[in-house]
């Protein structure tokens, strides 16, 4: 990630000083030698302060900013016209579909007032370096996938990718979701990022493996989650993940999961999940073992125990390899080493010159890496700029803004999006034990609201109240803030003693199974 190479920075959906905190420190330096951030975010986030210019656009409402955003590029012509004339597939389908998308119309929808929308663009467009990273806020919608299909476009229209501080960064949720997708663990996916469907790449894995594989794409967690609800999924293995307190409509999540027959849950602490299953497996944490991280960037880092684990707890791959050998599929691997090895071996167009002892000594490469001799990839898209028959094409794919599922009403007034706030991580099971004395800034679940909402619903700071949704109801204590717009309320998912996601909607992304998790209608009561 270069963002110090770059000239502005689009930041959308990302509250990153809170959920990526050392990226957020890399920003904030840059900004202080000129580069330019632009917030595009719901809230008034910490990241603000170092920004040029914040967007506080209506929860949901980013592809018809976007869309503006490139309606007043192509009106003004301050996109690249070189780049996309040689390089963009569409480009007449989109100038015609952001047509629909004035500035003083996407005002209208997004709440951004039109000349702010209009400098952004300029900004954006007219710079020599500029980067867009995003995250959850773009991802968690029932329009995720094209919301990124838009940031894309974004990229696209102004030359901005395949140059040195320029890009679409998309900052992972977890340290090594990058290295989980790329291992294969997608259900459309094999090991090295290809396709289930290429038969090629498969059979060759099979060979290597001396079994076959399924060649039908598998499930989402949304998948499993509707075959669990109509009984044709009987059993489940959980590795790593609480779902019963981070999925949405929480309490429908929870009636699933004890309708299975077998539930077997690999973990380090007895979760919310742990507690409903039949067999709990203890695994050993991140100081414990060996391996490998990949980061945000498609950095391949090393991972080597510190500390010893407790009690009988194993490495998840000796647990998996014990699991397979009495299922009858013998796995002999004697260390992490090993398996890394046949990662190589398996897909050496991305890891084949990584072996330990040289990624020992560089203390880190990007893939592709595909020989010993190579020095790793630090930026990718470079052929999109190739000369002649070199270059390569990429396509704009233009979309639509769609509102989120779930608007407020008479009933239920207020929009609740949620998300992470800066101590706890995911749903707290690694994070409560954090000794009394560490000073933190939070200790337990706020509903975030607006002045102007509280002053009319007779609530002061701190506060018990009822959040209730047409799926559940907690209770929460208030913040009173700035950080949110009136008729916003926000809230983290981190303490079970407040269990959010009873209140969160089951809509999803069609094509990635991405629940909405930032946009749902709440109410909220005083208590009497």
């Amino acid at each position: 990630m270069d963002v110090e190479k770059a000239d502005v920075l689009l930041l959308i959906g990302s509250n990153t000083a809170d959920a990526h905190p050392i990226i957020a420190n890399r920003m904030k330096k840059a900004a202080k030698k000129g580069l330019k951030i632009i917030v595009i975010d719901p809230r008034k986030i910490s990241m603000t302060k170092s920004a040029e210019m914040h967007l506080p656009l209506k929860v949901g409402s980013d592809i018809a900013l976007m869309n503006s955003m490139m309606n007043v590029m192509i009106e003004n012509k301050w996109y690249n016209e070189d780049f996309v004339t040689q390089t963009a597939l569409n480009f007449e389908e989109l100038k015609q579909h952001v047509a629909n998308y004035p500035p003083a119309k996407a005002e209208v929808i997004t709440g951004v007032p039109q000349e702010d929308i209009i400098e952004a663009a300029r900004l954006y467009a007219q710079a020599d370096r500029a980067l867009i990273c995003y995250t959850l806020g773009i991802t968690e919608h029932h329009c995720g996938v094209n919301n990124v299909f838009d940031i894309a476009n974004m990229a696209l229209i102004t030359g901005h990718i395949g140059r040195e501080g320029t890009g679409i960064m998309p900052l992972r949720g977890q340290n090594n979701v990058q290295g989980a997708g790329d291992m294969g663990c997608l259900p459309n996916q094999l090991p090295g990022g290809i396709p289930l469907a290429d038969d090629s790449y498969r059979n060759k894995i099979e060979k290597m493996w001396g079994q076959a594989i399924n060649p039908h794409v598998g499930k989402t967690q949304t998948g499993m989650l509707e075959k669990m609800e109509d009984g044709s999924m009987k059993a489940l293995y959980v590795i790593g993940e609480n779902p019963v307190v981070a999925d949405v409509h929480q309490n429908h999540t929870t009636e699933l999961f004890k309708k299975l027959d077998f539930l077997v849950v690999q973990d380090l602490f007895m979760t919310e999940t742990a507690m409903l299953a039949d067999v709990v497996l203890p695994a050993k944490g991140w100081a414990e073992v060996e391996g490998t991280y990949t980061n945000t960037d498609r950095r391949i880092q090393r991972v080597r125990k510190a500390v010893p684990a407790p009690g009988k707890a194993l490495d998840d791959w000796k647990i998996l390899c014990g699991i397979s050998e009495r299922m009858g599929y013998p796995m002999d691997y004697d260390s992490a080493e090993n398996i890394w090895n046949e990662v190589r071996e398996v897909a050496p167009h991305l890891y084949g010159g990584m072996p330990y002892e040289r990624l020992d000594r560089k203390l880190s490469l990007q893939y592709p890496c595909p020989d010993e001799k190579h020095p790793g990839t630090a930026l990718i898209h470079q052929e999109l700029h190739a000369k002649g028959a070199d270059r390569q094409t990429a396509p704009f794919t233009p979309v639509d803004y769609t509102a989120p599922v779930e608007m407020p009403d008479e009933e239920y007034p207020f929009t609740l999006t949620t998300g992470r706030r800066y101590e706890p991580y995911n749903t707290h099971t690694q994070t409560k034990y954090y000794p009394d004395t560490l000073k933190r800034k939070q200790f337990e679940e706020t509903v975030d609201i607006h002045p102007v909402d509280a002053e009319r619903l007779s609530l002061a700071d701190g506060e018990y109240v009822r959040v209730s949704s047409r799926r559940g109801e907690v209770t929460v204590k208030t913040r009173v803030t700035e950080e949110v717009q009136p008729d916003l309320v926000f809230m983290s998912f981190h303490w079970n003693e407040v269990p959010t996601n009873v209140l969160t909607i089951n809509e999803f992304d069609p094509i990635s199974g991405t629940a909405e998790y930032k946009a749902c209608a709440v109410k909220i009561e005083k208590l009497t």
